[in-house]
């Protein structure tokens, strides 16, 4: 009677528990970080990072496709529909006309698209990028892209059309994250405001910026150089079926071994893959007043 009892306990238990992390021999989630070439030239081990960063979870498999270092690679077609999301740490020269309408049909068909940093200065001239970002950075952007995005003082969101270039950041500098949607999968539980570890803090970011969703801010301190706004700094936006998660955070190794960067990338890209998110919240999760950092082994 006893045994039964516990066997009971346990189905009841297993039936409680996240489907992702019910059992250890659970598909896990095929992921794929594209990359090859970038202005920051951490790129191949900031990919390393991240790709550790995800498959600690024990939810991910990830994979790695890399283009030529240099130049259009007209050999560069990976298989997006073999993946549940794509994270990309890449800006460099366009990719073949085929592999880009490649990715396009891959988010609006229901695939999860991970935009990390320098990722969003890519392609400023392809229009179903940019609504896939939803803001970006250099690349040529301008007014055309669309407005630049921020909160005002009050908190009211702003959507600013007037002429200028897209893109900017002052000195890196440890900032504060604000909170500003506590109930999306990937910032529930967060504290409502977290230092992040050195960074490059963007701003003046613009583009289409439709279904777009706004989930935590930065402000750009002019005393660092910064525009005076509260930058986007964790976002998602609806892509057809797909879903994107963006962030702007990211730019050296510091910077990722910040513990509040690690868990919304992991956060994030479970959200993108799946619509939901298990990965809980670390004790070690940075406070407002203070950043926490976890040095990166491999």
């Amino acid at each position: 009677m006893l045994s039964r009892l516990l066997s009971l306990g346990l189905a009841f238990a297993l039936l409680q528990a996240p489907a992702a992390r019910r059992s250890s021999a659970a598909e896990p989630i095929p992921a794929l970080i594209v990359d090859g070439q970038n202005n920051h030239k951490n790129w191949p081990e900031t990919t390393q990072m991240m790709k550790k960063y995800l498959e600690d979870t024990g939810l991910f498999k990830v994979d790695v496709a890399t283009t030529k270092p240099a130049g259009a690679d007209p050999d560069f077609h990976p298989k997006f529909a073999d993946y549940r999301v794509v994270v990309s740490n890449y800006n460099g020269d366009p990719w073949p006309n085929e592999t880009q309408q490649a990715l396009v049909d891959y988010v609006t068909n229901g695939g999860g698209l991970v935009i990390v940093h320098a990722a969003n200065n890519s392609f400023g001239d392809w229009p179903e990028y940019n609504a896939m970002i939803g803001l970006g950075g250099w690349g040529g952007r301008t007014e055309k892209s669309g407005p630049y995005v921020f909160f005002d003082d009050s908190g009211k969101l702003i959507r600013d059309s007037s002429p200028g270039n897209g893109g900017h950041h002052g000195a890196q500098h440890p900032f504060q994250v604000v909170v500003r949607d506590n109930e999306h999968p990937i910032t529930k539980g967060m504290p409502a405001a977290w230092m992040h570890v050195n960074d490059e803090l963007y701003d003046q970011l613009r583009g289409p910026a439709l279904n777009m969703q706004i989930l935590a801010t930065a402000f750009a301190d002019p005393g660092q150089g910064g525009s005076g706004r509260h930058e986007p700094m964790i976002m998602t936006i609806d892509y057809g079926q797909g879903r994107v998660f963006h962030t702007p955070m990211g730019h050296g190794n510091d910077s990722q071994e910040c513990v509040g960067f690690i868990t919304t990338l992991q956060r994030g890209a479970e959200w993108a893959a799946t619509g939901a998110v298990t990965v809980p919240i670390p004790a070690d999760f940075p406070k407002a007043d203070a950043i926490s950092r976890r040095k990166f082994e491999q």
